[in-house]
């Protein structure tokens, strides 16, 4: 086999509608402020039939910035998945919140509603779902529950930018919905995010909070009325977002392909196995396409990873159980729990290529030398 030149884990592709608008933002000189961040968070809001969208500067800042406009009670408990980014236990603890984790289902790897209503008693103000990998979490009965109680739901649809779930947008769902435009994502700004909302009273909340919360009047700007962040998106970013906004239908297909390709190609081999395909609610959507090791390649991540390295594939490893973080093992947040089908995943998963700039060759030259090397 002909070893091919390194294929990164992700190559974001820039289109024309990208480049034009940037151009434009030159031309006016508006680097910071200007024309493009209202349009590009109109755009998005309408996309995802909310009344209010907010542009900032990360997801991570996007879901910090969500948690604290709804004003929980101190102390309260939000759940969150013990299988995420780090970003969503962080947001919950740097409000002065408790965060309950959840374990995910080892076919899905999202949490479940039998999970989450397990840990929901009188002290939880607030559940963040995220949608993992590609994948919705299955949302209905969660979101019925969480009405019930008088819940607050934050829908973190950073990794499924243009899925459906039921036939409408995933981040259409909660009662605030977070995104994330990293280079890796499905919608690129090279970095940024963005909160979604139809409550105008919490889209005011946002917009102060990610500006420093600066005064209300000309006279009275540099008296702040609270603890906000700097986390505001530039003007340039809003410009490269607009424009990918362009292609979102031929971005979701081109994901769609991708993973199915990888699917097909890999769903036989028995000493791992794959995220599912597609739910009775959704397809997958493929954010990145990972393999978790099994039988005789059990806790050699590791190694494969560095085997793959040799064949200049580029691979990461899966996210961290939340409950095993050294910061929350150091401040003793989740002392003695165990969450077996995240542990497992940290552990003995990673994902491959998936980029919008891969290659149809390049796509089987992985598959033929995953298959070789776990074999």
């Amino acid at each position: 086999m002909r070893k091919l030149k390194f294929i990164p884990v992700n190559t974001p592709v820039i289109g024309s509608y990208e480049k034009k608008y940037v151009l434009d933002v030159f031309k006016k000189n508006q680097l910071t402020s200007g024309d493009y961040l209202k349009k590009f968070e109109e755009k998005f809001s309408s996309l995802h039939n909310k009344k209010f969208g907010v542009s900032v500067s990360s997801g991570t800042a996007a879901l910090e910035i969500a948690i604290k406009s709804l004003s929980l009670k101190e102390n309260s408990e939000v759940i969150i998945p013990s299988f995420s980014i780090i970003s969503t236990a962080l947001c919950v603890v740097k409000n002065k919140l408790k965060p309950v984790l959840v374990d995910c289902d080892i076919k899905t790897w999202n949490v479940t509603f039998e999970e989450v209503k397990k840990k929901i008693n009188k002290k939880t103000s607030a559940i963040i779902l995220t949608h993992i990998y590609g994948l919705p979490v299955d949302m209905k009965e969660i979101i019925t529950l969480a009405k019930e109680r008088n819940i607050k739901i934050i829908e973190d649809a950073a990794e499924v930018i243009g899925l459906k779930y039921k036939n409408k947008f995933c981040g259409s769902f909660g009662d605030i919905s977070t995104f994330s435009f990293y280079a890796n994502k499905h919608i690129t700004t090279g970095e940024g995010g963005m909160i979604l909302t139809n409550n105008k009273k919490i889209y005011n909340k946002c917009m102060s909070l990610k500006n420093l919360c600066f005064g209300n009047s000309k006279y009275n700007r540099f008296n702040h009325e609270d603890i906000g962040w700097n986390y505001r998106m530039t003007n340039i970013q809003a410009a490269i977002g607009f424009g990918q906004l362009k292609n979102i239908n031929k971005i979701v297909k081109k994901k769609i392909e991708i993973g199915n390709i990888y699917y097909n190609g890999l769903k036989n081999n028995k000493n791992f196995f794959l995220q599912s395909n597609k739910t009775s609610s959704s397809k997958n959507i493929y954010w990145v396409f990972g393999i978790v090791l099994k039988d005789k390649y059990l806790n050699k991540r590791n190694q494969v990873m560095d085997k793959l390295l040799e064949y200049n594939i580029d691979t990461r490893p899966f996210f961290y159980s939340m409950n095993n973080q050294k910061i929350f093992k150091k401040n003793k947040n989740f002392i003695g729990s165990k969450y077996p089908n995240s542990e497992y995943l940290s552990i003995n998963g990673l994902y491959i290529p998936s980029g919008l700039g891969l290659k149809n060759y390049e796509i089987k030259y992985i598959i033929d030398c995953v298959n070789k090397i776990i074999n």
